[in-house]
């Protein structure tokens, strides 16, 4: 009792402590500026409904007419829920290199630049438990012993058996890889289309998310690239860049856009199971992890239904062209019970097509007009007085 009695004795327990986050005293910090209070009388509020009204509605209008300029043409080529199945379809064999073609009839001019994506429905690429695994540190090169939290989030898709895979998870092992070659067709002028496959993936991603594995090197074989047997990958040069070190590949790569061959060294090659190698003929192994389509399939969508950017033509296409693409299909949509398409648009400055676009700035603008009306009727028919703002009064220092 004593003790709780000097206790309530000491005046010391009751100070205050020092308030050290206190905002300094001036007027910003202490919102002190001098600031407009707009006051919504019923008539500031009506006005400014109908002008918002009167701008969102013509607008919304001229985005639906934008809309209606680009052409698209769509081929659904392998369907859980199809009932007659599509030529291209392959049900459960995966990596069934199944060839087949698809046609297109161009019923529009088509101008450049014209799109070329593939569309999946019912595949949730943003669920978390997928877009997380993966391993960045990978991605960016790193070769070797996995850091824990990495090498959690990628399981089970580590290893197979006492191979390592680079890049490991889920993300990086459900790559699409179905092929599309356009194969038929010619532009306004009669001469053969091309579609370019470079420049689909972000340039901040090649430069900063993926990189080949630290250690990486290729160069030609012998004799300016015409040496295409094993001996490419055997010999040791004496001299150059890369005297006296060894290669890991097999067999030398032919690389077709050059019509020579590469012979190339990737680290840990007899322990690890290298992108090139899980996707082969696929994935060159120049390219490993930078390849564009990789790049382009590793950000993630975030819908169920999403297209993705394969490549474009940058010549126009006249109506009643006719175009065809081999398809080698290899990606299953069964077990997800999903669809895929390959795509054809048009585009313009707001993308391609989106009817919901100039629906939500019309449908806000008539929202906006309807509500105008409806206070001003209430204004008119049934006012009620509004108070004096000069009553008013903010808190002054």
């Amino acid at each position: 009792m004593a003790a709780a009695s000097e206790l309530d004795d000491d005046e010391s327990v009751l100070e205050p402590s020092e308030q050290t986050n206190r905002p300094p005293d001036v007027a910003f910090a202490q919102q002190r500026i001098p600031a407009w209070h707009p006051i919504l009388d019923p008539l500031w509020v009506i006005i400014a409904l109908f002008y918002l009204g009167a701008i969102l509605v013509p607008v919304g209008f001229k985005l639906d007419s934008l809309q209606d300029e680009i052409i698209e043409l769509q081929e659904k080529y392998d369907d859980f829920y199809a009932i007659e199945p599509h030529e291209c379809a392959i049900g459960d064999k995966f990596n069934a290199n199944h060839p087949c073609q698809i046609r297109f009839e161009v019923t529009e001019d088509m101008s450049p630049p014209i799109l070329v994506h593939y569309e999946l429905t019912n595949f949730h690429q943003n669920h978390r438990s997928y877009y997380q695994s993966r391993d960045d540190y990978q991605l960016l090169g790193r070769v070797g012993e996995q850091d824990p939290v990495s090498k959690q989030r990628c399981k089970p898709l580590n290893e197979l058996g006492n191979i390592t895979l680079n890049p490991c998870g889920v993300t990086a092992n459900t790559f699409f890889n179905d092929v599309f070659k356009l194969v038929e067709g010619k532009d306004a002028m009669g001469i053969d289309l091309f579609m370019s496959e470079e420049g689909i993936a972000w340039q901040s991603d090649l430069e900063y998310a993926f990189a080949q594995p630290e250690g990486f090197r290729a160069a030609l074989c012998p004799n300016n690239g015409t040496l295409c047997d094993e001996t490419c990958c055997t010999g040791v040069d004496e001299d150059g860049d890369f005297a006296g070190l060894e290669w890991s590949c097999k067999k030398p790569h032919f690389e077709e856009s050059e019509g020579v061959c590469y012979r190339y060294y990737y680290p840990e090659d007899e322990k690890t199971q290298y992108l090139y190698e899980t996707y082969e003929n696929i994935i060159s192994p120049l390219e490993g992890v930078t390849n564009e389509h990789f790049v382009v399939w590793m950000r993630i969508a975030t819908n169920p239904t999403f297209r993705k950017l394969y490549g474009w033509i940058n010549e126009p296409i006249p109506k009643g062209q006719t175009l065809v693409f081999n398809v080698t299909a290899n990606y299953v949509v069964s077990r997800f019970r999903g669809s895929k398409s390959l795509i054809l648009s048009t585009n313009n400055i707001f993308g391609g097509r989106n009817p919901y676009l100039g629906a939500s700035f019309y449908g806000v603008g008539f929202f906006c007009l309807a509500a105008g009306t409806f206070f001003a009727l209430k204004q008119t028919l049934r006012p009620r007085k509004l108070a004096d703002p000069n009553h008013l009064h903010f808190k002054q220092d």
